[in-house]
């Protein structure tokens, strides 16, 4: 390995600067000579950035690289304007179990593992491609430039996540725009504070009041569990809601974009439609919207011939590790053919993505339905244009503007 070139970047590369698709070329660069670096960050701690795709599979499958936020003060790898650095942990907030380590994690997360098997999303396929085609017809009968993902990639997501988990969807405006809030990654303590609070105060009166009253939906079967508090059911209930829409919502809209940039890809999807069922994964790996994840090392641990000490905040770039090519072949190219299996755009270990299923089945009905009803669709403005969300936790764009000449019935 080559570490003599390699320098210790200051604080987490962000800007975009090889393309809206591709990681920043400093952490590009980095990877392909110390796919495990030292790394300081702005309040001076020295932790770790993983980049390679071996590293970063391993770091995600070994416990002793923890997910708990109240073990040690939360460093964080960028300056947040007027933030104060940590003094003292963060407290484990009741049902965040993404923040926590087994067997806590195990306990919730067994929770929910039967409403989100492989079968229980099959049944929904029907119902999700229900809501893609009415959204569509919606988005036909508007008058071109429209915002997709104000139109489409937005409510499809919201509706379903809604309806599953038993969220009326009339209240999407006011969880949407706490949701943008509580993600944006320099907001002021007190802003994002404040979306937080919103958004569990809101979601505590409606897990209490489904423990009083259950439904047919997934937080009025967890409500009905009284081994869950209602602040584990309001955690729970956060983790589901934010990732339920933000996530797919943000695939659909910068996916279409890679698309509209690769039109030969788009061709091939629109000629053979079977492919959408490998080229989500695809879509997934080659844009991982998820992509910066925090492990803090419990005790010395070696990692990519690296020795991470105890107490170090290691940062992962699952982009860059799903762009390794020591793992995929030409992984800086977008091709809808490719077997993408092994990518880590879900995770890996015991935090991998709940939702994965429901997401593939929601991106493969929304992208094969914009393909078909939209055979002509393509950007309204210029790509370099386009606003990217290099300012958010997920990554995207926060508008697509696009246009079409005609529409297929």
């Amino acid at each position: 390995m080559n570490t003599e070139t390699a320098s210790i970047p200051q604080g987490l590369p962000m800007e975009r600067n090889a393309g809206p698709f591709d990681p920043p070329r400093e952490i590009t660069e980095l990877r392909s000579v110390r796919p495990v670096s030292p790394m300081a960050f702005p309040d001076g701690h020295e932790g770790w950035l993983v980049t390679g795709y071996d590293a970063a599979r391993k770091l995600l499958a070994d416990n002793r690289f923890s997910s708990r936020l109240d073990l040690d003060v939360i460093h964080v790898p960028y300056e947040i304007p007027g933030m104060p650095a940590a003094t003292e942990p963060s407290p484990q907030i009741p049902g965040m179990f993404i923040a926590m380590d087994p067997p806590d994690h195990t306990r919730l997360r067994r929770k929910l593992t039967g409403a989100f098997t492989v079968r229980r999303m099959k049944e929904l396929q029907d119902h999700i491609t229900d809501v893609v085609e009415r959204q569509l017809d919606a988005m036909a009968a508007l008058t071109p430039p429209v915002d997709l993902v104000k139109e489409f990639a937005l409510p499809v997501p919201s509706l379903v996540i809604c309806e599953l988990l038993g969220v009326p969807y009339s209240d999407r405006a006011s969880f949407q725009a706490n949701s943008a809030q509580f993600m944006v990654k320099e907001q002021p303590l007190e802003q994002k504070i404040g979306a937080y609070v919103a958004l569990t105060t809101y979601l505590g009166d409606l897990v209490t009041d489904k423990r009083a009253a259950p439904d047919e939906d997934i937080l009025s079967d967890l409500a009905r569990d009284d081994d869950l508090s209602i602040e584990e059911l309001t955690g729970i209930a956060f983790l589901l809601l934010l990732a339920g829409h933000e996530t797919t919502a943000n695939m659909l809209s910068l996916g279409t974009f890679a698309l509209l940039e690769h039109p030969d890809q788009a061709a091939a999807l629109r000629a053979d439609p079977d492919l959408f069922h490998d080229a989500v994964d695809e879509l997934l790996r080659y844009l991982s919207v998820a992509d910066i994840f925090y492990r803090y090392a419990t005790e010395d641990i070696e990692l990519g011939g690296e020795i991470i000490p105890k107490g170090a905040t290691v940062v992962v770039s699952l982009l860059a590790a799903n762009r390794d090519p020591q793992r995929f072949e030409n992984p800086d190219t977008l091709d809808v053919f490719r077997q993408a299996r092994g990518h880590l755009a879900f995770g890996h270990g015991v935090h991998l993505c709940l939702g994965q299923q429901l997401g593939r089945l929601e991106m493969r009905a929304g992208f094969a339905g914009l393909l078909r009803r939209f055979p002509t669709l393509e950007l309204a403005v210029p790509a370099s244009e386009v606003p990217l969300r290099t300012d958010m936790n997920i990554y995207g764009v926060h508008e697509l503007l696009v246009t079409w000449t005609d529409t297929a019935e």
